[in-house]
């Protein structure tokens, strides 16, 4: 048995159980990937996956089991190769964080800026993706570490931290009549065309449930996947925008004004996620608490150790 049949047999699983897929991300053979999963099975003695011809089209009951385990051995392999690099040198590696567009866009590049200059030789990557890829990310290990709003809880193999709270802005055209009226109310609010998150996007649910409670259906006309796109079809006029306040620069957004409405909704939170049992080097554990200064080593540390999500200090 080798590693890397267990890093194949993972790859066509996270790959929608496409192996040519699976061998174009690993950067080779389909035969070959092929191969060398068949001669994992049978020294197994059983078959993970279930074939119709060439094609693999499920998995097997006790394949589902040996995917957790191989999963499982991928992590504590790579926490021995970070281990040897945090003692060989502490200055050097890699970091990978799968985030959000308002989080990447608006909080992360000062954070960022400030990381760059202690650790010149770390290599940052930044992955871009909806609340529920960031989670897979890291839960796959393609990402070290998660920064999202949403979409983290469902997965058991994530430890949660919460990191800071936010609310939403009413973003308008110029003259927009919102902007004389004396108070923002959601019934005044429902009766404008309004541009907003995707479904699956920054706080979304929050808005949802706001006008629900209110017994008010919100004329959505058009949802996007980020900040800048809804601000742009505000700028054309196509509607009402609602989105996080931090996305509102008043120097770049000069076309556009801006009314406070965390009065209308309840805050969200920004939490990061880490998978559980992943090796943390000392840098992502000083990038983490340069992104939320009350998560300091030891408070991340007794997170992944404790049994339930760990509540930031003064929340």
């Amino acid at each position: 048995m080798k590693l890397q049949q267990l890093r194949y047999l993972v790859e066509v699983a996270r790959s929608g159980l496409n192996v040519s897929q699976a061998a174009e991300n690993l950067h080779t053979s389909q035969p070959g990937v092929s191969k060398q999963i068949r001669l994992l099975e049978e020294e197994l003695g059983l078959d993970v996956f279930v074939r119709n011809g060439k094609r693999v089209v499920s998995i097997t009951e006790p394949g589902q089991r040996i995917l957790e385990i191989a999963q499982r051995v991928l992590l504590e392999a790579k926490n021995l190769r970070e281990a040897g690099r945090e003692f060989s040198s502490q200055h050097t590696g890699s970091l990978t964080i799968a985030t959000t567009h308002t989080q990447a866009r608006y909080v992360l590049p000062t954070v960022i800026e400030r990381f760059a200059r202690l650790y010149p030789q770390v290599k940052l990557v930044l992955h871009q993706g909806n609340p529920t890829h960031v989670a897979q990310e890291v839960v796959a290990g393609g990402a070290d570490l998660a920064i999202a709003t949403e979409g983290m809880d469902a997965f058991s193999d994530l430890r949660i931290l919460p990191c800071y709270e936010w609310n939403r802005s009413v973003v308008l055209p110029c003259g927009h009549p919102l902007l004389s009226a004396s108070e923002l109310t959601l019934p005044l609010l429902a009766s404008f065309p309004l541009i907003t998150y995707d479904y699956a996007f920054t706080g979304r649910s929050k808005i949802n449930q706001s006008f629900e409670q209110a017994g008010l259906t919100p004329n959505v006309v058009l949802t996007a996947l980020d900040s800048d796109v809804i601000k742009t079809y505000v700028e054309l006029g196509m509607g009402v925008g609602i989105i996080a306040s931090m996305a509102f620069d008043p120097v770049r957004d000069q076309k556009l004004r801006v009314r406070d409405a965390s009065h209308l909704f309840a805050p969200s939170t920004t939490r990061v996620g880490l998978r559980r049992g992943a090796y943390v080097r000392r840098y992502t554990f000083d990038f983490i608490e340069m992104f939320a200064p009350q998560l300091t080593r030891e408070v991340v540390q007794a997170a992944l150790q404790g049994p339930e999500e760990q509540e930031a200090p003064g929340e």
